[in-house]
């Protein structure tokens, strides 16, 4: 099965930028997602890429400031976050393989979980 380890997590200010990357080992490719849980919030999603990367999913906070990109042959994803707000400090988890792109209950595989804070 999938094996998938965050990392690129830290503490930068309002509008740095930070790119995350999220290494699969284990399996292929998978459709592939970013989520995030902002403290006293509930897990939302972020962004997904297909398993081959031709097509790319945003949430509307992030659309226009992150980027989720697949490394050529090879099992990892990044999210490239610019211009980073404090409303962006959460827990940020990679998640693989789902039926359904934005439902996180519908993956079957997760990381551990990466912190980003944005400090104002």
């Amino acid at each position: 099965q999938v094996q998938l380890v965050e990392s690129g997590g830290g503490l930068v200010q309002a509008g740095a930028s930070l790119r995350l990357s999220c290494a699969a080992s284990g399996d292929s490719t998978h459709l592939t997602a970013w989520f995030r849980q902002l403290p006293g919030k509930e897990r939302e999603f972020v962004s997904a890429i297909s398993e081959m990367g031709f097509m790319t999913w945003y949430a509307d906070s992030v659309q226009g400031r992150f980027g989720i990109s697949r490394e050529r042959g090879k099992n990892t994803v990044s999210l490239q976050m610019d211009n980073l707000k404090p409303e962006d400090t959460a827990v940020y988890w990679c998640a693989a393989d789902s039926d359904r792109i934005r439902v996180a209950a519908d993956y079957r595989y997760w990381g551990q979980g990466t912190q980003v804070t944005v400090s104002s």
